[in-house]
Formats: C-alpha cells, structure tokens, sequence
C-alpha cells in the first residue's frame, strides 16, 4: 500500500515541490525510515509522527514504513514535513481517502499531542503553491494569516490532527482562512528628527539619503548623537508598497525572523548588529544558507555603529552587495542569491581616543595610531558611500533651547515628493530609487550643462575621483535635483553633492 502527498522545501527565498511518498510493507519488524536527503530534525519527525497519530487516537501501523521525499537530490531541512508524511501515512493504510489530494499541498510540525506549531518559510511555500496552479494549502493554523497574503490560494488553518482529518473525510469542514488588509500608514515613530538639536547639515545629509536611498556615514567625537540621528532614520522613509512589504516578509519567513502575530511587515527594517558580528552573521551564509543582517535590512537600514571596529575581512565582504544590491551565497551543494538593497548608514570615531578634530577634548593619539585607525575602513567601501558627514560635538545653548526643531513629519513630505518624481521617472525600467541607477541609466537621466560638466571636471581632478565616485556624485545630485523639485540637475546641486564627498588618496 503506497501513498503521495505534495509538500515543499525552502530554496533560499523560493520553494521547491516535494513528494511525500508513504509505502507500507508485509515486513512485520515495524520499522519507520524516512529516505531522500532528509537533516536531523526531518529524520527525528518519525518519533513526533508516530506519536501524534497514537495520541490522536488513529491507527499508526506495525509494519515496515518507508517515507520518500522526491526529490532525492534536494535537501530536505526542518520540522515542516510532519504534517504530510503523517498524512501520507495515513492514506497509504486506507484510513483516509487521498484520491482528491493531487491540488493540495500540507505544511506543518506536529507536536506528540497532535497539535501543529507553527513553521518557517510559509509565504514563499503559498506563493510556489499558487504558481504551480494547486487549488488549497494546509498550514498550522499560527501561519494561516502570512500564508493568506497570496491570494486566489485557499488557506485551511489546521489546529491539530483529529481537526483536519475529520475535514479531509469530509465529516467536519474547517472554513478556510480570511484575506487580511493591512495598514501602512499607521506606522510607529520611536525616534523624531525633533529630538535632534542643532546639526541641521547632519539632517539635510540623512534627508538625501532617505530621498535617493543613498549610503551614509556619519564621523564625529562619542557623545555627538550619531546614533540618535541614525535611529530617526526610519522616520523620514517614505512608507512601504504591498510590493515591498511581501519582499521583507519572505525574507523574514525564511530567516525565521518574522516576529509572533506579524503576517506582514509594514515598516521598513532597521538592522543594528553589534561590532562583533561574523561576516556569516552580516552578509548570510553557514552550512543551510540563510539571509544575513544586509538581507534582513532589504528596502530598509543597516546601521553599522563604531564601524572602524568591525574586522577589515567582515567590511570587505559588503563590496558587492552595496554595489549590486543582491549577495550571492557559494556552498559545495548550492548557489544561493539574497536581496540585500538597503540603506547603509555607519557612525565612526574620527580616531582610536575619539576625539579628533574636537573643539573642546584634545585627541591624545600619535600620527601613527591615527593613520592605522584611518586604514581599518578601506578606500573600495569607502568609495561606495555617497554621504561623508562630520558631526561635531553640540554646544550646550543648542541643547537647552526652546527653538523647536524640524519633526520627521515635514522632512518625511519632502522625502516622499522626492520619491514619487523617481518612479515616474522610472516608470519603465526596474529601478525604484536613484541609487540603483547603473551607468547607462545615469547618461540618460543625469544629463548636466556646460557649467556643471565644468565643476564635475575640476572634482575629478584635485578630489582624484574613481570613476565609480564621479557616477555616485551624479546619482545624488539627481537627488538633491529632485528634493528641489527640479526636473534638471543644476550646477548648484552638483556643489552640493561634492561637498558629500571626501578626497579618497
């Protein structure tokens, strides 16, 4: 007696179609093995299946059972294949009908009572489900609002075991799952520009970078508010398109980030992972690739704090993904992609003490400490960011005045009417912001006149700009054109874009 029941593997953000295939044999040894590339936590769902199905009071039999999940050569990881090799089995021994089973698809970790938690990776599982024409998807009821978000899929959220077989039987139906409508624009402030006193030039510089998305890095004594500026940072980012929300979610899902009774994320994403991090743990990778900190910042903020003390090897390994937007994970058994298109925003001291440069602390570091300091951040990174701000330290009238500072509200407006002059700009290409704009796409919308092409001239000169540095200082420009609502970039929008710029040796 044999059985197939449809389920389906996590492939980095995608999923994979698995067939769980249950035989029963005349071998009265009552052995349970469960073939097709399975990792430890599937291998050990033979003692949840068996236990699930006696203590839910259904026949589980005493005969040899083999369980495949084809394809073999696909890895098969997790907890998830629980409900449908229960499934499987109890189909294979007659004791439910599995011959309309062919359009469904069964998600879901079994706990020994028979109850189903909650699993990893559900929107991508619902969206492959969707895309191969399957008509209804059987998850554990905790994943039934997430699985929901792809629609024209009927969702049936299952409580536990003795619940869905009396409704694959056709005894007691379970109603399926409803569509959820989500709000974007109630989103919670923790942190208002208005906190902010006085580093008006730091604000402008994080106003054009939410605007064009553009990468930042802030350089000032401790105590300056460089943290507190980049935590205001999501204030003034314009809210999330459905587009946009569906692309964190899944990246969310699968990391196994998705915060409990949160099916969709509405907010951008701010990252902060501490000075320490592995350059797995920031960039994704490990022995099952996962999404890292770069991917989990994905149309959102990656806030690197003490950035000099991240490890060189770690910072290198942002190159790529700052420059194309995607990080591409090499194993021996796979090739994975992740999106990483985020917002870099980093916070220094300008030296080792801290104090370089203060108006009212001395630095006490020799030139020699100065300059190893200065080495730890390599010029390629360094290339890749658009926005280089000094913060200095704030003098104690700007911190006790009464003047009330710009909020996020109003930075938030302008930021938004910058955006929306970008996608009708990009309307027929794949790029949402400024940043992305590749090389080709710069000579088409960052035409500049004699006078501007003059100034950039005399940049590239005595700044020794890369080639790279010249398109970002065009790309920004672009920007500050588009917060002044200019539909040409001038020549004062370009002055303003090379003052952001530092001289690179």
């Amino acid at each position: 007696m044999s059985s197939k029941i449809l389920s389906a593997a996590v492939v980095g953000l995608d999923a994979e179609l698995v067939q769980v295939e249950a035989d029963i044999s005349n071998n009265p040894l009552g052995t349970f093995i469960i073939v097709g590339l399975p990792d430890a936590a599937v291998s050990e769902s033979r003692e949840r299946v068996r236990s699930a199905v006696k203590n839910s009071g259904l026949y589980f039999p005493k005969r040899k059972v083999t369980v495949n999940l084809a394809p073999a050569d696909l890895r098969k990881q997790g907890p998830s294949y629980d409900l449908p090799i229960a499934i499987s089995i109890l189909a294979a021994t007659k004791k439910i009908n599995c011959d309309n089973f062919s359009n469904f698809l069964f998600v879901g970790e079994l706990a020994l009572n028979g109850e189903l938690r909650p699993v990893n990776g559900i929107l991508p599982i619902a969206i492959k489900a969707k895309n191969k024409g399957l008509t209804a998807m059987f998850v554990p009821a905790a994943n039934a609002t997430e699985a929901k978000l792809v629609k024209d899929l009927e969702i049936i959220p299952v409580n536990n075991l003795i619940e869905l077989v009396a409704h694959l039987e056709g005894c007691k139906l379970i109603p399926q799952a409803p569509y959820t409508e989500f709000n974007f624009d109630n989103v919670k402030i923790e942190f208002d520009m208005a906190y902010i006193k006085g580093q008006e030039h730091v604000k402008r510089a994080m106003e054009i970078s939410a605007a064009g998305a553009h990468n930042v890095l802030m350089s000032g004594p401790p105590g300056s508010g460089k943290t507190l500026i980049a935590r205001t940072m999501p204030s003034i980012l314009p809210n999330l398109s459905l587009k946009e929300a569906l692309e964190i979610t899944k990246i969310y899902s699968v990391a196994g980030e998705l915060p409990a009774e949160t099916a969709l994320m509405t907010s951008r994403p701010f990252r902060s992972p501490h000075h320490t991090a592995s350059g797995v743990a920031l960039v994704g990778g490990g022995t099952w690739p996962r999404p890292g900190e770069i991917s989990l910042a994905h149309r959102g903020i990656l806030f690197l704090d003490e950035f000099a003390e991240f490890t060189r090897q770690v910072l290198e390994n942002l190159r790529q993904p700052l420059e194309d937007g995607v990080i591409h994970v090499s194993r021996a058994a796979s090739n994975l992609s992740f999106p990483a298109k985020f917002i870099l925003v980093a916070a220094s001291n300008p030296c080792a003490c801290g104090y370089l440069g203060d108006r009212e602390k001395n630095c006490v570091c020799s030139s020699a400490q100065i300059i190893n300091y200065k080495k730890k951040i390599s010029g390629p990174i360094l290339d890749r960011i658009d926005l280089h701000i000094e913060v200095p330290r704030i003098k104690f009238d700007k911190l006790s005045s009464d003047i009330n500072s710009e909020g996020s509200a109003e930075i938030k407006k302008r930021v938004e009417n910058a955006r929306i002059l970008q996608s009708q700009r990009f309307a027929d290409t794949n790029f949402i912001t400024n940043s992305e704009m590749t090389p080709e796409a710069i000579k088409r919308f960052c035409q500049v006149d004699n006078t501007s092409t003059n100034l950039l001239h005399q940049a590239v000169d005595q700044m020794h700009l890369s080639a790279r540095g010249y398109f970002r200082i065009l790309k920004l420009a672009r920007t500050i054109a588009d917060l002044a609502g200019e539909a040409n970039i001038l020549t004062p929008h370009i002055a303003e874009a090379l003052q952001y710029r530092p001289r690179i040796e």
